[in-house]
């Protein structure tokens, strides 16, 4: 059953041909911007949580701080599934998929700087 889902996952490496290297790097370059992303957002809410504690009562740090870490963390799983996509894309030479992810990623990013301006005022 481990081989059979080792198999799958590398199924796309294998299959069409090898893009131009500069097509990878750049890909690979869009991912590791996404992943420089995810640890800021994870920094900050190790530093949400650490350095401030006279913005909110510990509770209200902690929800923060726990959104914070899952943005980071579905951040970090999306760039990698968009990564592998955008490779399986370019070795079959199909069109790369594009998602409404970054909406709502953005979308969740301004609403939560919202909630942190709001408690800041308070």
């Amino acid at each position: 059953m481990k081989e059979a889902g080792k198999k799958l996952s590398q199924d796309w490496r294998q299959s069409g041909e090898a893009p131009d290297y500069r097509f990878s790097l750049a890909n690979e370059r869009t991912y590791l911007a996404w992943i420089r992303t995810a640890l800021a957002l994870l920094a900050g809410a190790i530093a949400l949580d650490q350095l401030t504690p006279d913005l909110a009562n510990t509770t209200t740090r902690l929800i923060l701080s726990t959104v914070l870490c899952l943005f980071s963390g579905v951040l970090a799983l999306f760039s990698y599934r968009r990564w592998a996509d955008n490779e399986a894309s370019m070795r079959n030479k199909q069109e790369l998929n594009y998602t409404n992810f970054t909406k709502i990623i953005s979308m969740l990013i301004t609403l939560f700087s919202i909630v942190v301006i709001a408690i800041i005022l308070l």
